[in-house]
């Protein structure tokens, strides 16, 4: 579905990314690992065109995105989470549902009240304005968000930072449901080991703005060292 070749990715003189391969099947889930300023982000906002200034290869169900506007990739069938959620702080929780509808370009996606369901914790806030939310409320609104685009990707860019341990169990389980009954992908980036694991098959490990490790979680556990030397804190 997401192929990626020799990515190169560039914030002014600044090298970020160093020729990064990366791919995503249809309706698979993989994840993004890295410390803070691996460059997580800008792989992100690079495969969205929302930024940095990009060489290389972006491609979605075969056909070259370069130079394709971001809305349009949205358009696609890619729905970007970013790190600080944007929510829209003066709508309610449901006009925040609704108005992503926008970007559906068509597609069967759920309704407001259905994906509420996946996230219990909404389900009383119908109402209240984004910036009456909790931050974790804010990141489930944000993925739910995400989701009513009925996108055929979901990039979801560091969801657990600052959550508490609870509210990050919940919002692995939601969005493994959602993904699931959406058959939608997921392209997650995150330092949070546990978090990935339960929602993702396949990984990559980012540093410095280099690939160091790809497989399966099998193969991860197998290799000990890439977690010591690359994601220990």
């Amino acid at each position: 579905m997401l192929e990626v070749k020799d990515l190169q990715s560039y914030y002014g003189d600044s090298h970020i990314l160093q020729g990064i391969n990366l791919r995503v099947e249809d309706g698979g889930r993989v994840a993004v690992l890295g410390r803070n300023g691996a460059g997580k982000s800008t792989l992100f906002k690079s495969i969205m065109n929302a930024g940095p200034r990009v060489m290389g290869e972006v491609r979605w169900n075969g056909k070259e995105l370069n130079g394709m506007a971001s809305f349009r990739r949205a358009r696609e069938g890619m729905s970007l989470v970013p790190e600080d959620r944007r929510i829209f702080t003066h709508l309610s929780v449901m006009e925040n549902l609704e108005i992503a509808k926008q970007a559906n370009a068509g597609r069967q996606g759920p309704d407001a009240e259905a994906l509420i369901k996946e996230f219990p914790m909404l389900g009383e806030l119908r109402t209240r304005f984004g910036n009456q939310l909790s931050g974790g409320q804010q990141q489930m609104l944000a993925v739910a968000r995400g989701m009513m685009a009925a996108p055929k990707l979901l990039l979801l860019d560091e969801p657990t930072e600052g959550l508490a341990p609870v509210i990050v169990e919940a919002l692995a389980k939601s969005l493994v449901s959602v993904c699931e009954s959406g058959k939608s992908g997921l392209l997650l980036a995150e330092q949070n080991i546990w978090f990935a694991r339960q929602c993702t098959h396949y990984l990559y490990v980012l540093d410095t703005g280099r690939l160091v490790f790809e497989g399966t979680w099998a193969t991860f556990d197998a290799n000990a060292d890439i977690k010591a030397r690359y994601l220990a804190v």
